[in-house]
């Protein structure tokens, strides 16, 4: 039977409709043999030794494409410097979206950085997943559904030093040396919180920095002459080593705290000097690659294997190359689950529906959980205290006290 004209038409226009409805599926960005992935990170400027996160992630996406992709599409992971200045953050991300046309914006670095951003891409419905930063913000669902952290939140970790103070500290005086933005806000914060009605009282000094001080010298000056016996570390990689250096100097002896984020060995307790950091505290939620302990942990040896194949250069001391390891496993699976629904609102819903997935490298006892309501993956530390040349591990794993998801 012949069809009319009409009905050729017809056809013809409900084959286009087809079409069109299977290619919105995907995101800007993907195609059948591709997924192009944004990232901003800070390769020059004051926080360069985190470059090395951004770098961990490319060669981690490299092994996957040697591997065959996900799901037979290889990664484009493209990674520009925004010398952790917000206005090139902005000007980057833009491009990214804009010019790149990414399907999403992964692990974007800093905490004022990705604030410079975070309306423009949730206005945009640009997926911003598993941001390299624990500020609380990153988790407002009804506010910001297109936004998500990975990492445990400040505020909590603060919450989890205040308890060990009141619990260890006879008589605690803490001192703050804090960076003036929402990152070192939020982790005073979580102290104050961690301290209750006593805090007023218990926290006697406070100094904080801009990420453009070339040095934090006279603030440590100035803390230590509050008479404090408790020294609060809120900094990046670069200031926290100048502190530590400066505590030894000035022979002040206080109990030491480390803010997470700057714990690496490689990229900061050995740049000051391993003796300077004796007793320090601090807090854990992966696997610290100098603790002499892991070398025969199956996530240790491959890790490894993928440092000596991938990145070569990289330094295997250095804490943020776990954690770029273990964060781009984490992107690895939610695309997986994405499966061939590469649409954005697809990736964000799989992102927020990760279920007891063990990134590799975690500690034991720490998974991570999402939900619709609950955009904090990982809401777990264990503390660590720094003997000889490594981080020692003590305690028990703790819950995340702030901003916990249902």
């Amino acid at each position: 039977m012949k069809l009319s004209t009409q009905s050729l038409i017809a056809a013809a226009a409900l084959a286009v409709v087809a079409v069109g409805a299977a290619e919105a599926r995907n995101a800007p960005g993907v195609t059948d043999d591709e997924i192009k992935i944004g990232n901003t990170n800070p390769y020059s400027g004051p926080a360069a030794a985190y470059g090395a996160i951004g770098k961990t992630i490319g060669a981690c996406f490299d092994k996957v494409n040697a591997e065959g992709g996900i799901n037979g599409r290889k990664i484009n992971f493209i990674s520009v410097d925004d010398g952790y200045s917000p206005p090139r953050t902005v000007e980057q991300t833009r491009k990214l979206v804009e010019r790149e046309n990414v399907a999403l914006i992964f692990q974007g670095l800093g905490t004022p950085t990705n604030s410079a951003v975070h309306a423009y891409l949730n206005k945009k419905k640009v997926p911003q997943l598993f941001v390299a930063t624990g500020a609380t913000k990153w988790g407002q669902p009804k506010e910001f559904p297109w936004t998500m952290g990975w990492q445990p939140n400040y505020q909590s970790e603060g919450v989890v030093y205040a308890r060990y103070i009141l619990q260890n500290v006879e008589n605690p005086k803490v001192a703050i040396l804090y960076q003036n933005d929402d990152y070192g806000k939020d982790y005073v914060h979580g102290m104050e919180i961690g301290l209750g009605d006593k805090a007023d009282e218990i926290i006697v000094a406070r100094e904080s920095y801009e990420v453009t001080d070339p040095t934090i010298e006279s603030q440590v000056v100035n803390l230590a002459n509050s008479g404090a016996n408790v020294f609060y570390n809120v900094t990046t990689p670069k200031f926290a080593a100048q502190a530590i250096t400066k505590v030894h100097e000035l022979d002040w002896d206080p109990l030491q705290l480390l803010n997470s984020v700057s714990n690496s060995i490689g990229s900061v307790v050995s740049k000051a000097g391993f003796e300077k950091g004796q007793g320090m505290i601090t807090a854990y939620y992966l696997k610290d690659p100098g603790n002499p302990s892991y070398q025969n942990d199956e996530d240790y040896k491959a890790w490894s294997t993928f440092m000596d194949e991938y990145y070569p250069d990289g330094d295997k001391t250095d804490a943020f190359t776990v954690f770029g390891w273990s964060v781009c496993n984490t992107m690895v699976q939610v695309l997986k689950q994405a499966g061939d629904d590469l649409s954005r609102e697809n990736i964000m819903a799989q992102a927020a529906s990760l279920k007891d997935y063990n990134a590799p490298m975690l500690l034991p006892g720490i998974t991570i959980n999402t939900g619709p309501n609950d955009f904090y993956p990982i809401e777990q530390w264990q503390l660590a205290k720094f003997e000889g040349k490594e981080w020692k591990l003590f305690g028990e794993v703790l819950a995340g006290a702030v901003g916990s998801g249902s």
